[in-house]
């Protein structure tokens, strides 16, 4: 097997989760100018237009030339819900230009593209689920990966709050459909974060169980806090939606209060499984949604700090941003190395 077939073969098996590559980087980019860190902020916003548009070719690439391959992973109760990533890593990267730089026409774009595929995935993956005859039980069938619906939800709804004056209605308007998203994805993970419990506490657990994807328990109502938060700073302005801003305030402290306990449990489950289980530790695309999720706690922590004017939660964002910083370089690292592994047995069986 030389080079290109070894790359045709990663190109086959890409992970439906790797945008998540996309929606760490762009969330850190976010949580850095908002932490000071401008230089960063601008280099990891390049990079993050170079992981998408790289990203994009190979998903297109796959969807033409692996298409039994894209669907097999659709239908999959294991990965399907992996390809809502796309959705909030476009709206991540949306999110981006709208509140970076100030380019609403990209971000625009970016948003319908983003909603047009939410309305595809969101209706197909439950349509799929529902009508599968040949499922799996709760124990094997389901795990963070799905708290993605709530991820790709509220990401909708950031991007779409950010661009309420760009977009081509009423300021009123886009927000009242924002704060549906919102509510929605609330929804959707008081729903799944049910199931998802109740499978991590009555069926057995073995290390292997436990996938980086369970820190979306945690990323999933981050990202709501993120949404909730820029919501309040928006819809006081907004004709018949100001008295939304006490219940939306509620919920978003709720929210973060969720994601703030899910950390040390997620924590002490990943040092059960390799410290205590001894399992062995090596890069998958799944560790892209850690990366992403402890950045979301650090952009919602800070983000929720200035909507409800309360510094004194400020400080854990000017924590955490270096412990997602230092999350991102070990990930990027682990996955250069992988990579370079991966191509390199390929030309060696070819030379072999």
């Amino acid at each position: 097997m030389n080079f290109f077939s070894a790359l045709k073969n990663e190109v086959a098996g890409l992970h439906p989760a790797y945008f998540a590559l996309v929606m760490a980087t762009g969330i850190l980019s976010i949580g850095a100018n908002s932490l000071h860190f401008p230089a960063i902020s601008n280099g990891l916003f390049w990079l993050n237009n170079v992981a998408y548009a790289v990203l994009l070719l190979l998903f297109i690439i796959r969807l033409l030339f692996y298409f039994r391959r894209v669907a097999s992973d659709f239908y999959s109760f294991k990965k399907g819900a992996g390809y809502f990533t796309f959705i909030a890593g476009t709206c991540v990267l949306g999110t981006q230009y709208a509140q970076l730089r100030q380019s609403y026409m990209p971000a625009s774009i970016l948003f319908w593209v983003g909603a047009g595929v939410w309305v595809l995935l969101i209706y197909g993956f439950f349509l799929i689920v529902t009508t599968e005859a040949d499922k799996p039980s709760l124990e094997k069938g389901i795990d963070g990966v799905w708290l993605l619906l709530v991820v790709a939800t509220q990401s909708l709804a950031v991007l779409g709050t950010s661009l309420a004056k760009h977009l081509p209605f009423a300021p009123e308007q886009v927000l009242f459909f924002t704060t549906a998203a919102f509510l929605l994805g609330m929804m959707l993970y008081i729903i799944l974060i049910t199931l998802i419990f109740y499978r991590l506490t009555f069926f057995p657990t073995k290390p292997q169980d436990i996938t980086a994807t369970y820190w979306i328990n945690e990323g999933a109502v981050a990202i709501t806090t993120l949404a909730g938060a820029t919501l309040v700073q928006n819809l006081s302005s907004a004709p018949g939606l100001s008295d939304f801003v006490p219940f939306v305030k509620g919920f978003s402290v709720f929210a973060w209060a969720v994601a703030t306990w899910w950390i040390p449990i997620i924590f002490l489950l990943e040092v059960w499984k390799y410290i205590i289980k001894k399992a062995p530790l090596q890069y998958t695309p799944k560790f892209w949604s850690l990366v992403f999720c402890l950045g979301m706690y650090t952009v919602a922590t800070d983000k929720l700090s200035k909507a409800l004017e309360a510094p004194y939660i400020q400080p854990i964002a000017e924590v955490f941003i270096y412990i997602a910083f230092t999350a991102w370089g070990l990930v990027l690292l682990a996955m250069i190395i992988s990579s370079i592994k991966t191509l390199a047995s390929g030309e060696s069986k070819s030379a072999g």
